[in-house]
């Protein structure tokens, strides 16, 4: 079977294409800069120049291709809007792969997309549901809610810095799941008849809190937080104002996504009957505390070793300094 994946560059796409890849798959990757995508060559994909926004540059993309797993989505620093890249893009990829006679579209959403019409994102993502449910395609919609993978940068590396970690009041506890989990879901899709035409919840063993997540990074490091607290209006101002600039709209789209956080209502959902349907195991999953203790080892002992080399440097110039200005 030959894969098309869309976004492969992204956090959640190069898991799903490594995935893919390890499991024998013939892979391509649709990318706009090859340059920036190099690495996915030297696993073993093959790339290919496209853009979801030019419908012209699909039909080839698509030529003998059976199945596409759809990662993208626009990111803040893009040029293109959420709406261009989430919306217009994946409307003209369903098409095209309608077109082109794709068996199997394997899209990710986010978790309750449906009850957030006011976030731009969320509200793309559940039209964009319902357009790929009615499209023809034999497709599966998978629903992640956070990734592992960002928690590094928004609290451990602070915590590590000394530098502030940037929490809201009361925030809706959120069930992240590691991307090389969720791309185990996307890829098993392709091979489970019984995972067509359905949508699933994909999150992680449950919902943690940001003073939850904290704690937990202040214990594995040994080092203690400092917490700064954004009131939700100040975010709702800066988003508002970011709205009147069209190079800031994105950024005023992801700051919309703190209104599901605000509601203080966890993000999660019952694994159960996911992984019995798709055949995987939950003890092979990553768990926010394994993750997080994995890396902090990692790091603790980097910065020993950093230590240990700066203090031998440190005695060899003072030796050296002695031998240089003698005493008498």
């Amino acid at each position: 079977m030959s894969v098309l994946i869309v976004g492969a560059t992204g956090t959640l796409g190069r898991q799903v294409t490594r995935r893919a890849l390890d499991e024998g798959y013939e892979v391509r990757c649709l990318v706009r800069n090859p340059r920036k995508a190099t690495f996915l060559k030297e696993w073993g994909a093959e790339l290919v120049t496209g853009n979801l926004c030019t419908p012209d540059s699909l039909p080839k993309v698509l030529e003998g291709v059976t199945a596409v797993i759809d990662a993208a989505t626009a990111r803040a620093t893009d040029s293109l809007t959420i709406r261009q890249v989430d919306w217009d893009g994946k409307v003209n990829l369903i098409q095209a792969a309608k077109t082109a006679g794709i068996d199997r579209y394997i899209f990710f959403s986010i978790l309750d997309a449906e009850k957030f019409p006011n976030v731009p994102l969320m509200d793309i993502k559940a039209c964009t549901e319902k357009f790929l449910a009615q499209s023809g395609l034999k497709y599966t919609i998978l629903r992640p809610c956070g990734f592992l993978q960002g928690l590094i940068g928004q609290y451990a590396i602070p915590i590590l810095e000394n530098q502030s970690v940037w929490v809201m009041g009361d925030t809706a506890p959120i069930a992240y799941m590691d991307t090389i989990d969720i791309a185990k879901f996307a890829v098993r899709a392709l091979k489970v008849p019984e995972t067509e035409g359905k949508a699933f919840p994909v999150v992680g063993s449950r919902a943690w809190g940001a003073e939850e997540i904290i704690q937990l990074c202040e214990r594995l490091s040994g080092r203690e937080a400092k917490v700064s607290r954004m009131p939700i209006g100040v975010l709702r101002g800066i988003q508002r104002v970011a709205r009147f600039f069209q190079w800031t709209l994105n950024v005023a789209d992801r700051l919309a996504f703190t209104e599901v956080v605000a509601t203080g209502k966890s993000l999660n959902a019952s694994m159960d009957d996911v992984y019995e349907t798709f055949g995987l195991d939950r003890k092979d999953m990553t768990t926010l505390e394994s993750y997080m203790q994995d890396y902090f080892s990692r790091i603790m002992k980097k910065l020993k070793e950093v230590e240990f080399a700066q203090a031998e440097a440190k005695k060899k110039q003072e030796k050296k300094k002695k031998k240089t200005y003698p005493r008498f």
